[in-house]
């Protein structure tokens, strides 16, 4: 029987590992498995007319928030032309809130939760013309543990992003995740995980980037601090990103991790808020001093990019609080990612939108919108201010005269929430389409205009400099 495992994901440089884990457990069950990878700018007939190419016995759609109404009209249009094929969605927007998909005759199972072990005796019923249930709710895989090895084969994702899964599961229960609804940790060992990053090595030579999807990396910190000594070894070539807290270093990780060579490693924290009543809310069981104190330690140390996240709209933190949370992190990090609260099927902040007064997108990726403490018009204004921050800071291209800003300015949300509205009156076209040459103009205008203390002199050198360090061309009137 052939099977064909379909991922649809963001852009050309990403993989997709959940149809890798797929893969192995299949093809040793005797099935034939072929991978099927698009992009949401690839055009539907393009990847309705590939998979129609198939003419496989089974479909398994990998479906996430990003994906699921593409995943579920290309569904829909290949049961049409193939009425007899089976269709099988899982991954993680297909796992809660089911009943949804009530009345889809198009989707033949869905599978909820971990699809190792499930796709196969899913498919060997199909194949032997057995009965077998809609819906499977499937158990916790042991997959992980055991000695597999890379699921990635030499080609597949040259160039791009890997991702590495070294464990499942996560010691936290944030409401707003769907880690909350998940229950166990389970972690590799660190010999199998320096194994696994060594295949990579030998195998996918042109790949820079090895992204690890562990949701708490360095949950057991001592086994985290054993794979990162491993790292600053020449064998492991490889830029590596990890989600940690910051929360459960010691000072043996941050004595690794300042010997670590500069770009070799990236983290990630997620901070989300310095609000302890919105934290205590969401469950999330941190001491946001400790996390910035933390945070800011290993910033400064000059060698590892680190990247902080924050989430606006959870409970309890309004327009302004929200402000003061950016203002904290501010400093911390090289990258600060505003998100947008999502209220995803399975967790515990979608149960309580009635009681938070939420009021969210009615399709994925259910961004919200509006809550008891945070009006349309304020998320509105801190999604514009999102859009400005990606532009000019998270850029690379205003390095200089941004620092120069920051020491000037009391706040930096009032100093980028000012900004944004300063473009949003002087220019009527989206951020996105507004030209290089002009987006100085106006950081110039704003700045002049808006920061005390400011010296014209400085404000234009720092802009130079920046302007050429980042622009292949002529710098504009107002610079030269």
């Amino acid at each position: 029987m052939k099977i064909v495992l379909f991922a649809l994901n963001g852009s050309w440089v990403h993989t997709s590992l959940s149809i890798r884990c797929l893969r192995r457990p299949l093809e040793d069950a005797g099935f034939e498995v072929v991978l099927s990878e698009h992009t949401l700018r690839d055009r539907t007939a393009h990847v309705l007319e590939e998979l129609y190419a198939q003419r496989a016995d089974v479909y398994g759609f990998s479906c996430y928030i990003w994906n699921i109404e593409e995943m579920l009209t290309l569904a829909r249009d290949l049961r049409a032309l193939l009425p007899s094929t089976r269709i099988i969605f899982g991954g993680p927007e297909a796992s809660f809130g089911v009943d949804r998909f009530d009345g889809m005759e198009e989707i033949d199972a869905i599978v909820c939760g971990e699809g190792e072990e499930a796709m196969v005796s899913l498919c060997q019923r199909m194949q032997n013309g057995e009965p077998f249930d809609r819906i499977i709710y499937a158990k916790n895989s042991g997959s992980l543990m055991q000695n597999e090895g890379v699921l990635y084969r030499e080609g597949e994702g040259s160039g791009g992003i890997l991702y590495y899964e070294s464990s499942r599961g996560c010691p936290f229960g944030c409401a707003y995740c769907l880690s909350s609804a998940m229950h166990g940790l389970r972690q590799k060992s660190v010999e199998q995980t320096l194994a696994d990053l060594e295949e990579f090595e030998r195998i996918h030579t042109d790949c820079k980037v090895i992204k690890f999807v562990d949701r708490t990396f360095n949950a057991d910190i001592k086994r985290a601090n054993k794979i990162w000594q491993a790292l600053l070894e020449e064998r492991f070539t490889k830029h590596y990103h990890f989600e940690v807290c910051a929360s459960l270093l010691n000072e043996e990780s941050f004595e690794i991790l300042a010997a670590m060579p500069k770009g070799k490693i990236q983290l990630e924290f997620g901070l989300q808020s310095t609000n302890r009543q919105t934290l205590e809310a969401v469950s999330r069981h941190i001491y946001p001093e400790k996390t910035l104190e933390n945070v800011a330690k290993i910033h400064k140390m000059g060698n590892i990019h680190v990247h902080l996240d924050l989430i606006a709209g959870l409970p309890y933190e309004g327009y302004e609080r929200f402000g003061r949370s950016f203002d904290d992190a501010y400093g911390c990090c090289d990258l600060l990612q505003v998100g947008f609260l999502k209220l995803l099927h399975g967790t515990v902040l979608r149960e309580k939108m009635q009681e938070y007064g939420y009021i969210a997108q009615t399709k994925a990726p259910y961004t919200v919108m509006q809550s008891k403490w945070i009006s349309y018009p304020e998320m509105r204004r801190l999604s514009h201010m999102a859009e400005t921050l990606e532009r000019y800071r998270e850029s690379g291209k205003f390095v200089h005269t941004l620092w120069y800003l920051a020491r000037l300015v009391p706040s930096q949300f009032a100093f980028w929430t000012g900004l944004t509205e300063y473009l949003r009156t002087h220019d009527e076209r989206p951020l996105q389409k507004i030209s290089q040459p002009d987006a100085y103009r106006y950081l110039m205008e704003y700045a002049q205009n808006a920061v005390e203390g400011i010296d014209q002199d400085t404000l234009l050198e720092m802009l130079a400099a920046d302007f050429r360090e980042s622009e292949h061309k002529n710098p504009p009137y107002f610079l030269k």
